[in-house]
């Protein structure tokens, strides 16, 4: 399945129906008069948050939605049906934007929320509604009113408790692999990475979060090189940046930097959310070399580096174990530093007995 994570669609809410000018006809009854019904409603558009969708890729195929006009009313008083309503179903975490593609409608930030876009038409008025003591024999109806109609933008942002940043070959694949059950293609050549993968991270019983893996940033992304910062809105949401330092290149700082400004560049407060800066790939490195490379890596950010390898599992737990602190905090939970890692309680010696 191809991944689509922004698009354009045309929706339309239902005309009413009109009212019905209509009389009795009844042979018995003498200046029977009238019995126009009203019109249907229109039908509305809604859009809903579904589980089980990651892509918009169905809005590829078809872009344009229109609501069913309400039936017009009849005689007898026989009010019109009201037409069915439209429902643009989309995955969680998609935004829905005006045609200016930056006043925003709706955030479907929750599975099972429903908003209304486009109200459809109210149905119009029979004759029946306009008899009177004056006016006995009203011989007009009103027309259904018409519905809205607009162009409107659908933008997914994943939702992911966390995310990983770097320039392309840090070894970001790799890590999501090592981290998650997710199997993102891994390989040795830049840009291996074009969609964004989510990883779920299980750590152990309850401790549990999600892991966005996007496409390498380079210089001058927020100007469209490259993947451009097109996909860094998937990450917009995470509590906590998991930033991939190749240990193996020869200007670790520059690397660093330049991902740093590109996310200063995009804005949406990327720069100023939480960090966790690794020094990845350090299976290729000896001890001494490790030493050498994380100091000099800490005097130019002023921050000490995780040092990790995601191809042998190396600081990879320690990483994640931080990184799941730093996202408890920010959902405002209050982690203690006593928090077992992984270890079971200690078998009791006291006979076992019923409570």
């Amino acid at each position: 399945m191809k991944f689509l994570d922004q698009c354009k669609v045309y929706i339309r809410s239902g005309n009413g129906g009109g009212g019905a000018v209509s009389f009795r006809r009844e042979k018995y009854i003498e200046y029977g008069g009238p019995d126009g019904g009203d019109g249907g409603r229109g039908g509305d558009v809604w859009v809903e948050a579904v589980e089980g969708l990651n892509t918009l890729i169905d809005y590829r195929y078809q872009q344009h939605f229109k609501a069913d006009t309400g039936t017009h009313g009849m005689g007898r008083n026989r009010h019109g049906a009201a037409g069915e309503d439209i429902i643009l179903k989309v995955p969680v975490g998609t935004q829905v934007l005006e045609e200016d593609r930056e006043t925003l409608i709706a955030d479907m930030d929750e599975a099972g929320k429903r908003v209304l876009l486009a109200k459809g038409g109210n149905g119009g008025w029979g004759n029946d509604r306009f008899k009177g003591p004056i006016n006995q024999a009203p011989k007009h109806a009103n027309p259904g009113q018409e519905g809205e109609e607009k162009y409107i933008w659908l933008r997914l942002k994943l939702i992911a408790d966390a995310g990983l940043v770097g320039l392309p070959n840090a070894g970001k694949s790799t890590f999501l692999a090592a981290a998650s059950a997710a199997k993102p293609k891994i390989a040795d050549y830049p840009f291996t990475t074009l969609t964004p993968n989510l990883g779920v991270v299980d750590l152990s019983l309850g401790e549990r979060f999600v892991l966005a893996d996007i496409p390498g940033l380079i210089e001058g992304a927020s100007e469209g090189l490259g993947l451009g910062t097109r996909f860094l809105g998937h990450v917009e949401r995470t509590a906590v940046l998991i930033h991939l330092v190749d240990a193996t290149q020869d200007d670790m700082v520059e690397a660093w930097r330049t991902v740093r400004a590109e996310l200063a560049a995009y804005g949406e407060g990327l720069d100023e959310r939480t960090e966790l800066l690794a020094l990845n790939k350090i299976d290729a490195l000896d001890e001494e070399t490790r030493l050498a490379k994380a100091a000099e890596l800490e005097a130019a950010t002023g921050v000490s580096p995780w040092l990790i390898s995601g191809v042998s599992g190396e600081g990879v737990r320690a990483v994640l174990r931080e990184a799941f602190r730093k996202i408890r905090i920010h959902r405002g939970e209050t982690p203690s530093d006593d928090d077992e890692d992984d270890v079971d309680p200690a078998p009791s010696d006291a006979p076992w007995s019923p409570v």
